[in-house]
């Protein structure tokens, strides 16, 4: 998989003229007014429907090369990068303050704690939430967002580090299979989770839902270690059983062992589905001074040609059925 190039497709010259010509024809609009019908791009829908079909039906990923960030200000990119998202699909809210974009960068710890979630642990330490992680320069471990389809454009990389991680999660699902069938059964049972620094500011609201699933033959994961341990802080909510707390930590060794890296360079652009692929990201150091501080923009996606999900999905994914809208946080103001 690391070597295949089946997942790579790139942006040719007239590709770019089109989303030049689509972008002067945006600029009175702020970026969250630009749709499909105002952002056209002609004679690009077999591109869009080749990479719905990759993401759906293929590897589950693909990188979307070439668009040339630096010739574009920020709100143009954004205008850009919002238009080409409303092509592949239909962008969702990542928070609950209703966020359709999000600026993936380092915040610094304490910032990002006091924004978007932190709780005291048992020991004294500090636990941050998932979102609040992701603002930081500190590594994220293997997991999946709330949304169909997540995709990054590369305007900026670190000095070093901040590498994408990915791992089939189907494949991991197989391996365990293979292994140990009845730590595979026991990832089919609902394990609890917390909606903390999603719809809610603490880590009390609590939901239960499997990391696996299957529906009309198709697979779906739905994983983050955060949210499950953000859970068992919450007085009264059951713990993990032993076997189950086995078979996360060889999902966690086997994502691992069977993942690869997948590097992003300025003006690549990333799409992954949730819910075939885990993605992590290594720890990175930004150098403001020589233009290398990491700055990616991220959607969230729902997409036409989505999967069914299992019956119970419902209390994540609202919509289960295929083709349907769904995904996002839902919002709470």
């Amino acid at each position: 998989m690391a070597h295949s190039t089946r997942w790579v497709r790139a942006l040719d010259a007239a590709a770019v003229e089109k989303i030049d010509a689509a972008l002067a024809g945006a600029r009175g609009l702020d970026w969250r007014e630009v749709t499909r019908a105002s952002f056209p791009l002609p004679g690009l829908a077999p591109l869009f429907a080749d990479i719905r079909e990759e993401l759906e039906n293929g590897s589950g990923m693909l990188k979307l090369k070439g668009l040339p960030v630096a010739r574009y200000a920020t709100d143009d990119l954004r205008r850009v990068w919002f238009g080409v998202g409303c092509h592949l699909g239909t962008p969702v809210f990542q928070n609950r303050s209703g966020e359709l974009m999000r600026d993936i960068r380092d915040e610094g710890m304490d910032n990002a704690a006091q924004r978007y979630g932190e709780v005291a642990k048992g020991d004294g330490g500090r636990f941050l939430s998932s979102y609040a992680r992701t603002l930081t320069s500190g590594p994220l471990r293997f997991h999946t967002d709330r949304c169909d389809v997540v995709g990054l454009l590369c305007v900026r990389q670190a000095r070093k580090g901040g590498v994408s991680r990915l791992a089939s999660s189907a494949e991991v699902h197989n391996e365990m299979l293979k292994r140990r069938p009845d730590l595979a059964e026991a990832l089919y049972r609902d394990v609890a989770r917390s909606r903390f620094g999603e719809e809610a500011e603490n880590n009390d609201a609590v939901y239960r839902l499997p990391v696996f699933g299957q529906c009309d033959g198709k697979f779906t994961s739905h994983y983050s270690l955060t949210y499950i341990e953000a859970a068992e802080m919450v007085p009264g909510v059951e713990k993990l059983s032993a076997q189950q707390r086995e078979a996360i930590a060889l999902l966690v060794a086997l994502a691992d062992e069977l993942s690869f890296e997948m590097t992003l360079e300025p003006g690549d652009m990333q799409f992954l589905n949730n819910h075939v692929i885990y993605h992590a990201r290594t720890a990175f150091e930004d150098d403001a001074a020589s233009g290398r501080d990491r700055l990616l923009m991220r959607l969230w996606l729902t997409v036409p040609n989505n999967r069914a999900l299992p019956r119970g999905h419902e209390v994540l994914w609202r919509s289960i059925a295929a083709g349907r809208p769904r995904g996002g946080i839902a919002q709470t103001a």
